[in-house]
């Protein structure tokens, strides 16, 4: 098996080509003892561990709470007192390019957020380990239940 890493369409190479994801619940079930038809749902939960997308809602939230000043909130761009007013100002493109980006997903991202979990967006470690349970409760396998799941 080669020790070379490489990256092709999101999936990781070592030696064979298959999604590190698979390799991922194939562990967790070892580790567990189920079988192949057994949700992994539940052991995410239990064993703590954060799925493949919720690594990535992870690392693009705290990217951009860190980065707070390359983003403008609601409130900075008009008067109004809406309920959304803290909320992230979304821009409008239709570039799919820009919206694949991180500063446009972040945005839509931090905008999904429950006011819980932003509420701690001033505390660093306070809001990533607050993130960090509730997308641990959560188990989301992708962005889109992320996304409807409110």
């Amino acid at each position: 098996m080669s020790e070379r890493t490489e990256e092709t369409n999101g999936k990781e190479i070592c030696g064979h080509n298959q999604p590190p994801y698979s390799e991922l619940i194939r562990i967790i079930r070892i580790i567990t003892n189920t079988g192949r038809r057994d949700s992994c749902r539940q052991l995410f939960k239990q064993l703590q561990i954060l799925p493949l997308p919720s690594q990535y809602i992870y690392s693009l939230l705290v990217f951009v709470n860190k980065n707070r000043e390359l983003f403008l909130s609601n409130s900075e761009i008009h008067e109004l007192n809406t309920r959304y007013n803290q909320n992230l100002h979304l821009p409008s493109t239709n570039l799919t390019l820009v919206q694949k980006g991180v500063l446009y997903s972040g945005n839509k991202i931090y905008n999904c957020l429950p006011f819980s979990i932003k509420a701690h967006s001033n505390n660093a470690k306070r809001f990533k380990a607050t993130l960090k349970i509730y997308l641990i409760e959560h188990v989301f396998y992708n962005i889109d239940e992320y996304y409807q799941f409110q």
